[in-house]
C-alpha cells in the first residue's frame, strides 16, 4: 500500500468534485479538469475529502500515482500552476505580440509559441516567460517545449532556462600549453 495513496485529499472551497466510477470531474474558480483512472484503485468522497483505495492488490503502484493526479486537478482549478523560464544571453529577449510570444534567440528566424486554452505565457519583462495554467503536465510540457528551443550551453549558460536552475559550467580552452 502507498504512503502517498493513504493520504486523503483536502477539498478547498469554491472547488466542486463529481465522482462517477473512475470518473473524476473538478469544477473550481479557474475551470474544469476531468479525467478518467483505472478500475484497480476506488474513488470516493466523504466529509469533503476524497479518498483513494486500492481494489487490486497487484496494482499497488497506480494507488499512489492516481491520488497526486487529482489531488493535481484540486490544486490546479483552485490556484492553478505556473512555470518560470528566463532568457539569457546577449540579444536575446522575447515579445509579445497579442497572443504569441516571439523569441529572438540568436537564430536567422524569430521562433513563435501562441496561448493555448491550456497554457497562457505571460512576460513580465523581455527576458522572463511565465507559463500558467490549470494543467499541471500540460504547463510543464509548454514549458519544456520553449526551453528546447535553446537549452543553455555549458561554456557562458547561454539560452533558455528555467527559474532556479544550476548550470553546470565547463572551463574553457586552455590558453596554451607548457
Amino acid at each position: 500500500m502507498s504512503r502517498i495513496g493513504k493520504n486523503p485529499i483536502t477539498i478547498p472551497q469554491g472547488v466542486e468534485v463529481k465522482i462517477d466510477g473512475t470518473k473524476v470531474t473538478v469544477t473550481g474558480p479557474k475551470g474544469t479538469l476531468t479525467s478518467e483512472f483505472l478500475k484497480s484503485v476506488s474513488i470516493t468522497m466523504e466529509d469533503n475529502k476524497i479518498l483513494v483505495t486500492l481494489v487490486d492488490v497487484k496494482a499497488g503502484n497506480i494507488h499512489g500515482l492516481t491520488r497526486t493526479l487529482i489531488s493535481n486537478m484540486v490544486i490546479g482549478v483552485s490556484d492553478g500552476f505556473s512555470k518560470t523560464l528566463e532568457i539569457n544571453g546577449v540579444g536575446y529577449k522575447a515579445i509579445k505580440q497579442g497572443n504569441k510570444v516571439v523569441l529572438s534567440l540568436g537564430f536567422s528566424h524569430p521562433v513563435e509559441f501562441s496561448d493555448t486554452e491550456d497554457a497562457t505565457l505571460e512576460l513580465p519583462n523581455a527576458t522572463t516567460i511565465i507559463v500558467k495554467g490549470i494543467n499541471k503536465q500540460i504547463v510543464g510540457q509548454v514549458a519544456a517545449n520553449i526551453r528546447k528551443t535553446r537549452p543553455p550551453e555549458p561554456y557562458k549558460g547561454k539560452g533558455v532556462k528555467y527559474a532556479g536552475e544550476r548550470i553546470i559550467r565547463k572551463e574553457g580552452k586552455a590558453s596554451g600549453k607548457k
